[in-house]
């Protein structure tokens, strides 16, 4: 348990706090969709998930399932119960809507995300209507996510305004991917680099 006041976070770390909500009846804001995009559902394979991530996460440090090796990524994505969704533009995926529905009776809003394309251009409304649409044309009583500091400042309140409460926080640190695992110096300038002591790889 965390007492009040400031607690060192090693250097090398980012540390976010990280914030849950939920939405227990299906809403959705009827927006319509953009011009140019054709939402659609997508079967990616490995390589084509990993290059949509990256492309849709890298400007807020998404690296959870760029740690994964391809064997237990590709299990996942072959899993029956996950569905993936994009828009389309001119033949290229410009975001990532993931569905996971591996609990019973709830889905998780895993990844949601648009490329730096789409941002601003109310393509983020349409899609999060197509994944409530899609999250409670199942049997599911609870549609869950979670967002964090190091996200887009716009994701938390997105998320409110969509109909979604938040109901729990926690702090999660983490090594910096920038530092560890390769990712680019200049990605996330709103997240400062605390650079480790010593040989990072050490």
């Amino acid at each position: 348990m965390l007492t009040d006041g400031f607690h060192d976070i090693p250097s090398g770390k980012v540390a976010m706090v990280v914030t849950y909500l939920e939405m227990r009846a299906q809403q959705v804001r009827g927006v319509p969709l953009p011009d140019g995009l054709t939402f659609q559902e997508m079967s990616p394979d490995v390589a084509s998930y990993r290059t949509l991530y990256r492309r849709v996460g890298d400007d807020w440090l998404w690296y959870g399932r760029n740690l994964l090796p391809d064997a237990d990524l590709a299990t996942i994505l072959d899993d029956p119960d996950t569905r993936y969704f994009t828009f389309m533009k001119d033949g290229v995926p410009e975001a990532l809507l993931e569905l996971d529905f591996r609990q019973e009776g709830e889905c998780e809003l895993a990844y949601f995300g648009l490329t730096s394309n789409l941002i601003g251009t109310g393509a983020g409304a349409y899609l999060m209507d197509r994944a409530v649409e899609h999250a409670f044309a199942a049997p599911i009583t609870r549609l869950h996510v979670h967002t964090c500091t190091i996200d887009s400042q716009q994701a938390l309140p997105f998320y409110r305004r969509s109909g979604f409460t938040p109901i729990m926080q926690k702090i999660e640190v983490a090594e910096d991917p920038r530092i560890y695992h390769g990712y680019d110096r200049a990605l996330a300038p709103h997240v400062p680099i605390i650079e480790p002591k010593g040989d990072p790889k050490a």
